[in-house]
């Protein structure tokens, strides 16, 4: 039976500054079940980023309620429910990729430590480069290694804060392809942040669409296109029609607006 992995009732956030309280988060409602690929996209500042944050408990909701693999959001960060992949790579520059990737295992006692690193290595398709050290790797391929990392205790849930967002529309494509292969054969529940339409399409099942700040979400989409995927379903017509309803969304919540 799929259970919801989150589940969002009436959730707010707001920051205090000192200029007084800043609302990010208001009204959010949002389950995403088990297995399910989540596409958060909206314009800067909306919310994004603050959501997938209070998801893995690295920021306090001030209202509603959270829960996470059907517990606090605390007790699911305490309990490693979740691996998380930043904006950028934040790999150790003195450790290997070994190392890098082995990291949260040693942290966590965990055991088979030398298969885990391995498999997850693979996954990425970074077989090889066991040894080498971040700054002799391209942008894209330190991604993979946080990706690996991030999947290297095996949780069920991986939250992905625009992992691609920062590299060449190439070397992006490329990565949304293998990222949607690992997913196949991982079954994880996704969470991923993006502001590209055509990469929320083609990596989902499901898109949120959140309006400028406070950021509430407008409208959640279901993508309904094959679960494989190649880059050329980019051109069909049930493809362009899905991003467009996403641009008609983000209008109407007066994103483009200044």
């Amino acid at each position: 039976m799929t259970e919801n992995v989150i589940e969002a009732r009436n959730l707010g956030l707001s920051f205090e500054t000192q200029d007084g309280p800043v609302q990010a988060l208001s009204e959010i409602g949002l389950s995403v079940l088990e297995g399910e690929f989540i596409s958060l996209i909206g314009p800067s500042g909306c919310g994004k980023t603050t959501l997938l944050r209070a998801i893995a408990n690295l920021e306090t909701p001030t209202s509603g309620s959270l829960t996470v693999n059907g517990m606090s959001a605390e007790a699911a960060r305490l309990a490693r429910a979740y691996g998380y992949v930043f904006q950028a790579p934040a790999l150790l520059p003195w450790r290997s990729v070994k190392d890098n990737v082995k990291l949260p295992l040693e942290i966590m006692g965990l055991d088979d430590v030398a298969g885990r690193v391995s498999r997850n290595l693979a996954l990425v398709k970074l077989n090889g480069f066991e040894q080498k050290f971040p700054w002799q790797l391209s942008g894209g391929m330190q991604q993979r290694v946080s990706i690996a990392r991030a999947l290297a205790f095996d949780p069920k849930l991986l939250l992905m804060d625009e992992p691609f967002g920062a590299l060449d529309e190439i070397v992006r494509d490329k990565l949304n392809q293998q990222l949607l292969e690992l997913w196949a054969r991982t079954k994880k529940t996704v969470v991923f942040v993006t502001h590209s339409i055509p990469e929320a399409v083609f990596l989902s099942t499901k898109i949120v669409v959140m309006s400028p700040r406070p950021g509430r979400i407008i409208d959640v989409i279901d993508v309904d296109l094959p679960s494989e995927r190649k880059l050329e379903i980019r051109e069909t017509s049930a493809f362009l029609k899905i991003a467009h309803r996403v641009r008609e969304d983000l209008k109407s919540g007066h994103s483009y607006e200044d």
